[in-house]
């Protein structure tokens, strides 16, 4: 299966890619072979891919450092490079190829010391493979000073390096970096389309991906979540009974209490498996093994203060990820309402809660509806500036009861 069979709907991009990775595959062979490279190339060593959350910016990314690396015999028979069975091509897909480094972050953000250690890989020639390949999944997550040292390695490339940035706009990243990379954008796939590579590759029934991928519209890790996952289909339908809780103030306290605890307990329960490992690995590592009590060595009380407070950092970006993902659940809630206020002929991602849409649809108007949209993204916007989840959570459900 091509490498490319995992980019949903984005055809445009996919054909962009292919044909860079065969001319970086000429350039490859004509510098093991001491030739001249070609004069036109459609290769670069920096490229950002943007889109929205569930676009596949990673998948892409991921797709074409596989082709890159593509190792296999067709293309000597004139196949394209990212067949999907090679060593090459396996390795990168499933995260181990010695000259690709994926790197996605659970922290609010990518710090000065991070990026340091991926320029300097980035300055490493291929070990094993035809490229030296840097995925950022999470680039709009760079701190200032972070994307400055980026700048450097990104206007000063090594010759065999390639650099692959992910974020959700151009505007998520530094004006300096985006200017020096090629530039992709993908699109949110059709609802269609995750239905069916939701029944093709993970065996899900047609009736279930179908009303994931409408349920999701269009992205594809929330869809397969909720069509694989009985407990996130159980928490999203928690949040959208939350419009019909909000009848007065005392209901709207509660409900903001409620969403704000479920937050945190996922967090907590993803964290806890997480956290309990990294921490006894690192007691092993520093010498608290056997025969010491269980006491930590001299010196090493910064090291582990260190970890628990990355782990911190850590349950935060969940938390507020989980409050995000509640707070998207809920503004598809009131557009569908709009929609059905205007007569839109817009498909329903809530159908099988039609009656609550028509509900709530009935006892208000569209101008309300958009006044309860825009607290759920003033909410969100809140979020993102560190305000108290609770208050910013209990300050939407308020705006919400009064539409």
């Amino acid at each position: 299966m091509p490498v490319w069979d995992d980019l949903v709907g984005q055809e445009r991009v996919q054909t962009q890619l292919a044909a860079a990775a065969v001319d970086a595959d000429g350039l490859v062979t004509a510098i093991e072979a001491g030739t001249p490279p070609p004069a036109a190339s459609k290769m670069t060593h920096a490229w950002l891919f943007t889109g929205p959350p569930g676009s596949g910016r990673a998948t892409a990314a991921r797709a074409f450092a596989a082709a890159l690396q593509c190792t296999s015999p067709d293309r000597a028979l004139g196949g394209e490079p990212g067949c999907g069975f090679c060593d090459g091509c396996h390795t990168t897909v499933i995260g181990t190829h010695a000259d690709v480094e994926i790197v996605r972050t659970d922290q609010l953000s990518i710090g000065v010391k991070d990026t340091r250690a991926l320029v300097r890989r980035a300055q490493l020639s291929p070990a094993v493979g035809r490229w030296q390949v840097i995925v950022l999944e999470d680039a709009d997550r760079l701190t200032e000073g972070a994307g400055n040292v980026l700048l450097k390695a990104v206007e000063e490339p090594a010759p065999r390096t390639v650099w692959l940035l992910c974020a959700p706009s151009l505007e998520d990243v530094l004006p300096t970096i985006r200017s020096r990379c090629r530039h992709l954008s993908l699109r949110t796939p059709p609802v269609s389309a995750v239905a069916e590579v939701l029944v093709r590759r993970d065996g899900i029934e047609p009736d279930v991906a179908q009303a994931a991928a409408r349920a999701t519209q269009g992205h594809i890790g929330r869809a397969r979540r909720l069509a694989t996952d009985g407990a996130a289909r159980s928490r999203r339908a928690t949040v959208l009974r939350l419009p019909m809780r909000v009848a007065d103030v005392g209901d709207c306290l509660k409900a903001a209490q409620e969403l704000v605890d479920a937050a945190a307990e996922d967090a907590k329960q993803v964290a806890e498996e997480v956290d309990t490992k990294e921490t006894e690995e690192l007691r092993a590592a520093l010498g608290a093994g056997a025969g010491t009590g269980g006491r930590m060595p001299r010196g090493t009380a910064g090291v582990m203060k260190e970890l628990e407070d990355r782990q911190k950092r850590r349950r935060t970006r969940t938390q507020r990820d989980s409050l995000d993902l509640a707070l998207t659940d809920l503004t598809g809630f009131y557009r569908d309402v709009l929609a059905i206020q205007l007569g839109s002929s817009l498909a329903i991602a809530n159908e099988e809660i039609r009656h609550d849409l028509d509900r709530i649809a009935r006892e208000s108007g569209p101008e309300r509806t958009l006044r309860r949209i825009e607290a759920i993204i003033a909410c969100r916007q809140a979020l993102d500036r560190n305000v108290a989840p609770l208050l910013a959570v209990e300050a939407m459900t308020m705006s919400l009861r009064a539409g």
